[in-house]
């Protein structure tokens, strides 16, 4: 983990989204930040406990990097909390935000505010067996049961009776029937004083905010309010904007590195996972939007697009599509 900041890994970190984070993508975001705390995809206990693949697998250089968890069984949950103990994760976070049915279907997610003593069970249930930090991300609200009471009563009963003293808000409330996760994203309104006053009136929790934030002068603008802000797509479809974050949220004095310096110190990596049979474009499709605003982003984007996914796509298709890129370097870090 970083050393020598006086600053939590919670005050930046990238939301956990699925398809998205996986490990490729860390590595990836690992490059340009060393502060930021990174979130895998959520991964359900049923995974860990009945699949077959690895579900809890990371690279070291990933930490800080917290395992998000869906599910609402309290000794399953703790099963796989300590599963990732073991494997060496920093911090365990449950899924209470997602709306999608096949979650709901699974009783997980954003359903899990309408019951927040179950909640506090899971967490309780995690917390006994583990000595890492054991997080939730939730909405400010369900369907109708939007009011700020509700809001207050769930925090107050997971934290009170479950111990949970980390939360990770996200400013909309989410409606499980009728809209998609993607709607559920865009459509119900964002309230950022909500999750501002919720922080005045849990003054001895840790809280971030999430939605929406688009900029680190935004992020800025929320940490006078939070004590952490969390950024999902930006980050992944802008990845330049993490470019700045370690000197601009953590005070690190560390040179900011370009683009193409990125893209370079990503060859051993993308070398090493050629060698296992992994393919290019599973990597690749991370890395499409970190020349968002330069000169030839476009033609890099179609280069690795068209080629990534060809038998025997290699480290040149990645340097081929470098070269269509005309940086000022410093453009890059600033995008």
């Amino acid at each position: 983990m970083p050393q020598n900041s006086p600053f939590s890994p919670q005050r930046f970190s990238v939301a956990p989204m699925l398809d998205w984070t996986d490990r490729h993508c860390r590595h990836f975001h690992r490059l340009m930040t060393g502060q930021t705390l990174l979130y895998t995809e959520m991964v359900t206990t049923g995974a860990i406990i009945h699949g077959k693949g690895d579900y809890l697998g990371f690279g070291e250089e990933e930490h800080p990097v917290s395992l998000q968890l869906g599910g609402s069984n309290p000794a399953d949950l703790a099963h796989c909390a300590k599963l990732a103990e073991a494997r060496g994760y920093d911090e365990i976070n449950l899924n209470v935000g997602c709306p999608s049915d096949r979650v709901q279907n699974g009783m997980f997610g954003a359903c899990l505010m309408g019951q927040a003593s179950l909640v506090a069970d899971c967490i309780k249930a995690m917390r006994d067996v583990v000595s890492i930090p054991v997080t939730v991300k939730t909405r400010i609200g369900i369907d109708d049961q939007d009011s700020y009471e509700f809001l207050c009563d769930f925090i107050h009963q997971v934290s009170e009776h479950g111990g949970c003293d980390t939360f990770i808000i996200h400013a909309r409330k989410a409606w499980l029937s009728g809209l998609s996760p993607k709607e559920n994203r865009e459509i119900p309104p964002l309230d950022y004083p909500r999750v501002y006053q919720l922080k005045r009136d849990f003054p001895h929790l840790t809280m971030a905010i999430n939605g929406g934030i688009k900029t680190l002068e935004e992020a800025k603008t929320h940490l006078q309010f939070m004590d952490g802000v969390m950024v999902g797509r930006e980050a992944y479809q802008n990845p330049g904007m993490l470019l700045n974050v370690d000197r601009e949220l953590f005070g690190s004095e560390a040179p900011i590195k370009t683009g193409p310096d990125i893209i370079r110190a990503l060859y051993p990596y993308i070398e090493a996972e050629l060698s296992k049979g992994t393919y290019l474009g599973h990597i690749s499709r991370h890395i499409l939007g970190l020349f968002q605003g330069v000169p030839g982003a476009r033609q890099f984007r179609r280069h690795l697009s068209e080629n990534a996914h060809k038998a025997g796509a290699g480290i040149d298709v990645v340097e081929q599509a470098l070269s269509m890129v005309n940086q000022p370097q410093e453009a890059v870090a600033q995008a």
